[in-house]
């Protein structure tokens, strides 16, 4: 079965689940979705031993499900982001990597967000934190499905603070709607502020329904703490913010049920990717899974999801199923009643599987990238890894914010591409991984290479690997993805069209 007719099927089956659903429902759900950044698999009690203290979100776990198998389809933070509003792979939408002040390439204004498809059911949308789909005001959230956006529009190094390119480094905008209202805003109040604006925005729209996305800039190095929170943890500034973050999930939250919404809102808690590891102590843990961000093990793309719904979401349950960010773009147009994009996506509808209704493998395989580089497919128990280079940190840690090997590094122009420039940049090492095959349920940490011992398994996943290649590319084979979506291009025309 090819990508394409695979998801026409699942077109046409969500759709019609999607109308029996809705029959059944009522009104159609708040959705809070909180997305932290490059925050760690073992940073949360939840999910790992850590000496960080996350009581609100364990409070969130306990009246929810963990989804341990969660993924997302780059371990990088613009594609993330791509690959969860609009419910594809990254590069189908030619947003793979990283953008940052420089770039003149953002989302494509054809693409149908979720904001967009959730506005046109009556929600009223807010994004309050980081963009990172394109600079404004072309590719703004204000023309892309959000009414309010309150936030910045890439990482927060970008700016004075970058631990190592601070020189290069212009003032970092801070956006109310479409103006730039401050310049190198103090980053140490970006959480409380962020946290103070979703409450006003929940107790505003309690009448109506609401999509509040809460992409928090933290963890992201450079790394800040308000006053409240800042030497308070056991684990130093990164505990601190952690545990900032955790605090203002308990605010948001709060105003969820004090509004007397809590059976009306569905809660999601996750993040874009695994830590930055080479930034030591300012970094977060992967736990028990290998690598971090930039990498497709584990630790860079399989990422800790919470779900609460009273009524809907067993609380106190935990799944491993399988599943990807780009699935819950399909799901809560379902909750909502709102259509699917016009053109091709890649997720599938998971309610079943959010219910705890059904124990099958809403995927047959998912894929990670890392850029236009095909690195490793998963299917059910197996992932399996392409030869490839690959990230891992220097064995000179710091604890001072910087990276390994600060001082010793290559200078690195903003723009340079590849692994190379990214380890020159960033601290870090480059490694060749062979073929390696791993069985997830007996070693989660991607320790023991098993291709040998199975080689049909080798083989049955390569060629499910080959489809993949065939619509969205790989670079290591030499293949150009023949379903490529071209991202939007900043013009002077763009920057002037009204907002949608």
């Amino acid at each position: 079965m090819t990508l394409a007719l695979a998801a026409s099927n699942a077109f046409i089956s969500q759709t019609l689940y999607s109308t029996s659903l809705k029959a059944e429902s009522g009104d159609p759900p708040n959705i809070v979705l909180i997305f932290t950044d490059d925050m760690g698999y073992g940073d949360l009690s939840s999910f790992s031993e850590t000496p960080i203290k996350t009581p609100n979100i364990d409070k969130l776990a306990a009246a929810g499900t963990r989804f341990t198998d969660f993924y997302v389809s780059q371990a990088v933070c613009t594609a993330s982001r791509a690959s969860l509003l609009t419910g594809c792979y990254a590069n189908r939408v030619g947003l793979a990597g990283a953008l940052n002040h420089t770039s003149t390439n953002g989302i494509n204004a054809d693409e149908e967000l979720l904001p967009e498809l959730l506005r046109s059911q009556g929600y009223a949308t807010a994004i309050l934190g980081k963009w990172h789909l394109g600079m404004p005001p072309a590719f703004s959230p204000t023309r892309n499905g959000f009414d309010e956006w309150f936030g910045i529009p890439y990482s927060n190094d970008n700016t004075k603070y970058h631990p190592v390119l601070s020189d290069s480094m212009p003032p970092l905008p801070l956006y109310d709607g479409e103006q730039v209202v401050e310049t190198d805003p103090d980053q140490a109040l970006f959480t409380k502020r962020f946290t103070q604006r979703a409450v006003a925005f929940i107790d505003q729209h309690r009448d109506r329904p609401f999509f509040l996305y809460v992409p928090h800039p933290m963890p992201h190095v450079p790394i800040f703490a308000s006053d409240e929170f800042r030497g308070k943890s056991a684990t130093g500034l990164y505990g601190d913010v952690i545990e900032e973050i955790d605090a203002s999930v308990g605010q948001i939250v709060d105003a969820i049920d004090r509004n007397e919404l809590t059976d009306k809102t569905l809660v999601i808690f996750a993040n874009d990717n695994g830590p930055f590891l080479s930034y030591g102590t300012h970094a977060g843990s992967s736990g028990v899974l290998r690598e971090g961000k930039l990498t497709a093990f584990e630790g860079g793309v399989r990422v800790p999801a919470i779900m609460r719904w009273p009524g809907k979401i067993a609380a106190g349950r935990t799944c491993d199923t399988p599943m990807m960010s780009i699935d819950l773009l399909p799901t809560l147009c379902s909750l909502a009643g709102a259509e699917l994009p016009r053109k091709q996506i890649d997720g599938v509808n998971i309610e079943a599987t959010l219910r705890g209704e059904s124990n099958n493998m809403p995927h047959e395989s998912l894929v990670f990238y890392s850029g236009s580089e095909l690195h490793a497919i998963r299917s059910g128990r197996w992932k399996l890894h392409f030869p490839h280079p690959y990230l891992t940190p220097r064995d000179d840690l710091r604890a001072d914010g910087k990276p390994a090997g600060h001082g010793k590094l290559k200078p690195m122009s903003i723009t340079a591409s590849g692994v190379e420039g990214i380890a020159s940049r960033h601290g870090y090492r480059v490694e060749q991984l062979p073929l390696s095959l791993y069985d997830l349920s007996n070693d989660i940490g991607e320790t023991k290479n098993v291709a040998t011992d199975y080689p049909e398994v080798v083989l049955a996943l390569t060629e499910l690997a080959e489809p993949y290649r065939e619509e969205l590319g790989d670079s290591l084979t030499q293949h150009v993805g023949k379903a490529i979506r071209a991202a939007g291009q900043r013009t002077s025309q763009t920057d002037e069209h009204s907002p949608r």
